[in-house]
């Protein structure tokens, strides 16, 4: 499956509209094309699941919705800097994941942008304590805090391969209220978020390219030494 994705995002610029729009399909819509006109953007939360590189050119190419996401730095430099160029020319606007994406998320937001946020692993380390499937781990606390200061829905998403296209599933805005401290609200959030994930993942598990260690358990069947902030979990 992680093959297929890369063989098909390679292929999208060379497909036109009408193609991309024939080979998608989707359910739960009508929250993102809300917020878009409301002009505060939808925050969509994302696991590394099927073909979101579709997903994203059919917002931008069809309804013509400008797209922001946050990518991992990759070493080397000149792959990182090989798939910046790529996602740019499909028509996203894309955020490196670093000290000012915070900022420029928050920009994209108040534009109006879609921005899209792969969100079912903690790659820095930096994230909040959940139960993920049964155990406990972290996951990013950044999709909860931008949408509990912003007030832009959180929408939790998925695109999968099926047997005649490409089918996104938009799941219903989670509860953004604001409800106490700002801490306790984005560990509600993103713990709401972590079961949302599941329901997404459960749906194809087969299509979820989750190729490193996600929880501490996974580090212990390799021999490895869990990291500081998984311990205490």
């Amino acid at each position: 499956w992680y093959a297929r994705y890369y063989l098909e995002s390679f292929r999208l610029p060379e497909l036109t509209a009408a193609e991309v729009d024939a080979g998608f399909s989707y359910e739960g819509f009508g929250p993102i094309e809300d917020a878009v006109a409301a002009g505060t953007g939808p925050i969509l939360a994302l696991p590394h699941l099927g073909t979101w590189e579709w997903a994203a050119f059919w917002l931008a190419l069809v309804p013509r919705m400008r797209v922001t996401a946050v990518v991992e730095p990759l070493e080397p430099p000149e792959v990182f800097e090989w798939f910046v160029g790529f996602r740019r020319s499909l028509g996203m606007n894309i955020v490196p994941l670093g000290p000012d994406a915070g900022r420029e998320l928050l920009g994209a937001i108040r534009r109006g942008d879609v921005t899209c946020l792969l969100c079912d692993r903690d790659i820095g380390g930096t994230g909040v304590p959940v139960e993920f499937f049964g155990e406990r781990t972290t996951l990013p606390a950044g999709p909860a805090t931008l949408a509990l200061r912003t007030g832009a829905p959180l929408i939790p998403a998925a695109v999968y391969w099926s047997d005649v296209d490409r089918h996104a599933i938009a799941r219903p805005p989670l509860d953004t209220e604001r409800r106490g401290r700002l801490r306790d609200d984005v560990a509600r959030v993103t713990q709401d978020l972590a079961h949302e994930l599941e329901w997404l993942v459960r749906q194809a598990p087969e299509q979820w390219h989750m190729l490193v260690p996600n929880w501490p358990s996974d580090l212990e069947a390799l021999g490895e030494p869990v990291p500081e902030h998984w311990r205490d979990l």
